[in-house]
């Protein structure tokens, strides 16, 4: 298998791939002892809002980590951009323009907003200038000197996004980013993420909110028991309400 190239060119976006710019298949994953994932099949091509539904615990999480590099223990294929990255560290991922943002959004309580929006590194060329982030979310610039932990919770999911927007990721990953926000939040969170779509971000969401998903996907694939195990396009969401249903349990 392939190694990674650490000078791997710098692009503002991923460079056009033959085929699914992410391609997962047969993706198995440990924590310890515990079996989480598997055998995940899933893709995700350039451009695309493709969301992860699943009740807690179906191993979407774990899906993100594994991609990104984060579990110890992982097996199976996983292609990004036609590299292979299963046995990547997360910095190498993250220097092919892979970011992650955490559902738990890790904002630092001894810093302030400015501080821990510049803190992650730019590792590629094409990241988002502050006065781009300034414009996606005019709440951070107020709060520039805020302690990070003193903002709302919505407040702290844009700071969360904000952070991997600035680093040159075009593909992001986003675990549960509406959980736990007031519905105009929800508003705002959703046309952020449909204005980065349409500058050409690919983005992989984790939700149980299919509601909000279905204001943003493309498509969609159902985790269950650490597999796919169904996916339809947003085109045919009615017609699959029913199973949604069953499968989440609402």
């Amino acid at each position: 298998m392939p190694d990674l190239d650490m000078a791997a060119p710098a692009n503002a976006k991923a460079a056009p791939a033959t085929g699914p710019l992410l391609s997962v298949h047969n993706l198995e994953a440990w924590y310890g002892e515990s079996h989480i994932l598997h055998g995940m099949n899933f893709e995700v091509n350039a451009g695309e809002v493709v969301t992860l539904l699943g009740r807690n615990g179906a191993g979407k999480t774990t899906t993100l980590k594994s991609i990104m590099g984060m579990i110890g223990k992982r097996t199976g294929s996983v292609r990004f951009n036609n590299q292979a990255i299963i046995n990547a560290s997360s910095d190498r991922i993250a220097r092919l323009g892979i970011a992650f943002c955490p559902e738990e959004r890790g904002i630092f309580s001894s810093l302030d907003v400015r501080e821990n929006l510049m803190l992650p590194p730019v590792v590629r060329e094409g990241g988002l200038s502050l006065e781009q982030i300034f414009e996606l979310f005019p709440n951070l610039k107020e709060r520039l000197k805020s302690q990070g932990t003193k903002l709302s919770g919505g407040e702290q999911q844009m700071l969360a996004i904000a952070r991997i927007l600035r680093t040159g990721a075009s593909f992001l990953m986003l675990d549960e980013p509406t959980e736990g926000l007031a519905p105009v939040i929800i508003q705002q969170i959703g046309h952020t993420i449909a204005r980065l779509k349409k500058e050409g971000f690919t983005i992989l969401l984790v939700e149980q909110n299919f509601r909000f998903a279905s204001t943003v996907a493309d498509r969609y694939y159902v985790v269950e028991h650490g597999k796919i195990i169904d996916g339809f396009a947003n085109s045919d969401l009615q017609a699959n309400m029913d199973k949604l249903h069953t499968y989440l349990g609402v």
